[in-house]
């Protein structure tokens, strides 16, 4: 059972390292998957930052799609 935890404690942990690294590159990168985030202030953007950590395997298919089309 410990070595489960471990695995499922390093699974997180890889997880939410590669969502702190995406955040930071999708953050900067937003303006061209949204118009509307050109006009956001940086205090916006910093709000969203822990939504984009939990969120980055959805929004990487996203970011991938704008630069195709």
């Amino acid at each position: 059972m410990e070595t489960v935890i471990n695995i499922f404690l390093t699974f997180l942990g890889v997880y939410f390292l590669i969502g702190i690294l995406f955040g930071i590159f999708f953050l900067f990168k937003a303006p061209k998957i949204d118009p509307l985030m050109a006009d956001s202030k940086k205090k916006v953007r910093f709000l969203l930052f822990p939504g984009v950590i939990a969120t980055w395997p959805f929004l990487i298919g996203k970011l991938f799609k704008s630069k195709t089309a």
